[in-house]
């Protein structure tokens, strides 16, 4: 019989989600239980795993918290990748052998749409096909993932005041919701210390500086910060585009940067500009070409005169792309045949938007940016991270992060 200690709740491989109930999987479908005999009974007693992605929810209100997940099995071995919400990446990948068992652990931002202040409640203006995403459902979701997955227990606690990483921007930074998009803002959450900071994504794709702030994106975050917090800005992709959300960028856009990073400081945040990497486009000899105009010179301008840090992610893009040049570079870029995915009957050609693995590469890119200009979040970094050279991009051949089970044919908004 599984183990309950004083506490706990007994999870099975038949407890779906439900409302009512407050926890369970999002579909029980290829689950499976697995047992570990031993002389003396614990939490490591029996297992959940399944040979495709597994979706574990809880229902928690919106705040930080600490999970720990014990993960292993008495009679073998377990690889397990843990991701949160929209495929936010917390633990790339943790073994454990025979007899052996591991505990991951990790803090996650748990959001919803309603902005509460003194004077009342109100709400962020999400675009239909947000709606269904699991980021603004009002709970916990936890993808175990990898080849084989053993999940003996999950462990929640709500988080006191540690610092919050806060970032603003468009489809190149949000938590992409479906395979095989994805951007550097879901995937650096995994290389930051637990417990003593999280990562709170508020991107959304298709932004603007001006319509981020229309669509009250820009008030709930400023309704959850607090002194020490940290505000990543970065956009520049949709803002160049002519229309109502057009900002020029040596008046309005930086303007508009202005009055954010003023913002910002009332309340005691550190203000980040992150200039936005460049698109897919080489030349003929191999260089890649300016897309964005003016957009991230005017951004480092701003930096520089706000006395605000600025992470150089369009330079380290050019590097890093021309590095990998224009044959190697598709791999980090949405790139697939017709029939790749169910659903897809159309070639996808993306040169804006990344795989998984571009935007791991581009995750390493911020890091660097971070330990180079930020050294009080630098502190955060978990410490086994070497200084990555975008001149030295990691081998495709080499990565190995698992895809997830939510696919999709449609491009993100924004190009």
């Amino acid at each position: 019989m599984p183990f309950l200690a004083p506490g706990w709740i007994l999870v099975d491989q038949s407890t779906t989600y439900s409302k009512e109930k407050g926890y369970g999987f999002e579909s029980t479908v290829d689950l499976t239980t697995g047992f570990n005999p031993k002389d003396k009974v614990s939490i490591t007693d029996d297992y959940i795993t399944s040979i495709k992605p597994f979706y574990f929810s809880v229902k928690l209100p919106e705040g930080n918290y600490n999970v720990k997940v014990v993960l292993g099995d008495w009679n073998g071995t377990s690889v397990t990748t843990i991701k949160a919400e929209c495929r936010r990446l917390m633990v790339e990948k943790i073994e454990t052998q025979n007899r052996k068992f591991a505990v991951a652990e990790f803090t996650v931002h748990v959001k919803d749409s309603i902005i509460r202040s003194p004077s009342g409640e109100t709400t962020v203006k999400l675009k239909a096909r947000e709606i269904n995403y699991l980021h603004w459902d009002n709970k916990l979701t936890l993808e175990f993932n990898n080849s084989e997955p053993k999940v003996c227990a999950v462990e929640i606690d709500k988080v006191g005041n540690i610092p919050t990483v806060f970032l603003a921007g468009n489809s190149t930074v949000v938590d992409q919701a479906e395979e095989p998009w994805a951007a550097w803002g879901q995937i650096i959450p995994a290389f930051f210390q637990p417990k003593k900071i999280v990562v709170a994504n508020y991107a959304e794709s298709g932004e603007t500086l001006k319509a981020f702030k229309a669509e009250r994106r820009l008030e709930k975050l400023w309704s959850l910060s607090k002194p020490g917090d940290y505000l990543f800005i970065e956009f520049a992709h949709s803002d160049q585009k002519p229309g109502g959300n057009h900002l020029d960028p040596f008046t309005t856009y930086r303007q508009a940067l202005k009055e954010w990073i003023t913002e910002a400081r009332k309340r005691q945040m550190i203000p980040v500009l992150v200039t936005s990497m460049n698109r897919r486009s080489f030349d003929s000899a191999g260089h890649i070409t300016n897309t964005l105009g003016d957009y991230p010179e005017a951004m480092r301008q701003t930096g520089k005169e706000e006395n605000v840090p600025v992470i150089d992610l369009n330079m380290m893009s050019k590097i890093l792309y021309e590095a990998w040049g224009p044959e190697k570079s598709i791999k980090a870029f949405v790139h697939f045949p017709a029939n790749t995915f169910p659903n897809q009957k159309e070639e996808l050609k993306d040169n804006t938007h990344f795989t998984s693995y571009g935007a791991y590469e581009l995750a390493k890119c911020i890091v660097s940016g971070i330990k180079q200009n930020i050294p009080s979040l630098a502190n955060y970094l978990k410490k086994d991270m070497p200084l990555f050279d975008p001149v030295h991009p990691d081998a495709f051949e080499n990565f190995r992060l698992p895809a997830s089970a939510l696919i999709g044919a449609i491009k993100p908004d924004g190009n």
